[in-house]
């Protein structure tokens, strides 16, 4: 457990990471935003839908109904799948090299 809060602290102290947490937030709140008012959803479930979307759950519970919708979730996955891999990827780095600092030898 203290290497995995050494890495997460090693992460949100790196500006990369930083940097790279606020982008995934933005994009999230981008697309909340898009699903709010051309969807027509509700503030939770344009979230919910973001959210699934992009860390490509896909329930199948929600799915754009309009043609700027679905236009734009076309773009929304390959830029936020993007961006989301990444964050991920950084935040296992992180904590990975917390992990092999108390092991000797590695």
């Amino acid at each position: 457990m203290g290497s995995m809060m050494r890495g997460m602290q090693s992460f949100f102290g790196d500006p990369a990471g930083r940097s790279l947490l606020a982008l995934a937030a933005v994009v999230i709140a981008i697309g909340t935003v898009f699903y709010r008012f051309v969807e027509d959803l509700l503030w939770l479930d344009s979230l919910y839908f973001s959210v699934i979307t992009l860390t490509t759950v896909g329930y199948g519970d929600i799915s754009p109904t309009t043609n700027a919708g679905k236009i734009f979730t076309m773009g929304y996955v390959l830029v936020g799948i993007g961006i989301f891999v990444t964050l991920v990827t950084e935040i296992g780095a992180h904590l990975v090299d917390a992990r092999n600092e108390r092991k000797p030898g590695l």
